[in-house]
């Protein structure tokens, strides 16, 4: 018999899928808008599957960014996944081909939901189910997005280039309400406004990137 746990932790991980799958609407969308074809697409959502980093791929590839550039960010944007995987290692468990799946569905939504969790049984179908269905979801909706940013043309005149911005302040309200996270983000706002008009595509957000992971090293050197 499932355990009351275990069946919270599958409602919790199916309704965060179904939420967050619908934004991979927009990102086919823009993608195709951005210059992408249909299949690449698809590609770079089956393989990156990280809406942060693949956002950020296609908005700085439609300005106009060099290739440097665009990877950088992708990356600075994926680090923290690396930074899950240490967190979701136990959870995970040993053996080499989970562990390779395990590192493609270590994204925001499946750690979160597993360590919210209490219950070690619950952790894992919190982790696994998530990382599953939002796998299945968000790249079975970029497909949809793709094919209707074909139909649809312009995404802009649809509000699709807004959504993406939109599901970002969504995902970090609840993080910056401390004094800290505000200041940070009240700075890397700043430097990216300052910066935007001076430097290529690509580059403010490097800065701004820089500038908060700065702040936050001196807040921890001075608590300490």
């Amino acid at each position: 018999m499932t355990s009351p746990a275990v069946r919270s932790a599958v409602s919790m991980s199916l309704g965060v899928a179904a939420a967050v799958s619908l934004y991979g609407i927009s990102f086919g969308a823009l993608a195709v808008a951005s210059g992408l074809d249909f299949w690449q697409t698809q590609v770079l959502s089956l393989f990156m599957f990280s809406g942060g980093s693949q956002f950020a791929v296609i908005g700085l590839a439609a300005a106009g960014a060099s290739g440097p550039s665009i990877i950088t960010a992708a990356g600075l944007l994926g680090i923290r996944n690396g930074l899950y995987a240490v967190r979701m290692s136990a959870v995970v468990g040993p053996g080499f081909l989970k562990r390779l799946v395990a590192g493609q569905w270590t994204i925001d939504e499946s750690t979160a939901v597993s360590i919210a969790q209490t219950d070690p049984q619950a952790e894992r179908v919190g982790f696994w189910l998530t990382g599953a269905a939002i796998y299945v979801g968000w790249n079975s909706m970029t497909a949809l997005g793709a094919v209707i940013g074909d139909a649809l043309g312009d995404p802009r005149a649809w509000g699709l280039d807004a959504a993406a911005a939109a599901a970002f302040v969504a995902l970090l309200w609840p993080r910056i309400q401390a004094r800290q996270p505000i200041a940070i983000a009240a700075v890397a706002a700043v430097v990216t406004i300052i910066a935007v008009p001076s430097t290529p595509a690509g580059v403010p957000i490097l800065i701004a990137a820089a500038a908060g992971l700065l702040m936050a090293l001196a807040s921890e050197r001075t608590r300490a």
